[in-house]
């Protein structure tokens, strides 16, 4: 029976190197000469140091430019709070989403549900594995998931017939 799964996981290697070009920019960069600023990546932590609330926006700022470079979607980002870590400084720790949360597959799968469509969704783990009998069905419904979940960077994968 064709099948394929709902994902949402972001491309690893290009999140890094858009996270090193950062840092080699903010390297470079007069503005940024002498202060506290950095970006790091540790597993899927990306944290962002800096003098101030104004130099944690200017990092952000050069981390999406990058991302949107690499093709990366900015929306795989879920931004932390800027916290005071002594003295003048602050950080920032942004997670990189990996993995569907459960109300949003449920959002999906009943998304899918209303639709009419002969497919049927199930949750499997941090995935939506999509079934139905035929193949214009299945692209219907990935069509379908594109639209109605806008906020989510979705990617479909395993795609069987």
């Amino acid at each position: 029976m064709p099948s394929f799964d709902t994902v949402l996981e972001a491309d690893l290697v290009k999140l890094k190197n858009a996270v090193d070009n950062s840092a080699k920019e903010i390297g470079t960069r007069f503005d940024f000469k002498g202060t506290s600023a950095a970006i790091e990546i540790k597993d899927k932590d990306i944290t962002l140091t800096g003098d101030g609330q104004f130099q944690i926006d200017q990092i952000n700022d050069i981390l999406r430019n990058k991302l949107a470079k690499a093709g990366v979607d900015v929306r795989y980002l879920d931004l932390g709070k800027v916290e005071k870590i002594g003295g003048d400084k602050v950080k920032q720790v942004s997670k990189v989403r990996n993995g569907i949360a459960t109300e949003d597959a449920k959002k999906i799968q009943q998304a899918i549900k209303g639709s009419k469509l002969k497919v049927q969704a199930s949750i499997q783990g941090d995935a939506v594995r999509v079934t139905g009998a035929k193949r214009d069905d299945l692209q219907s419904a990935m069509a379908l998931i594109r639209s109605e979940v806008k906020d989510l960077p979705l990617s479909f994968n395993n795609f069987r017939d």
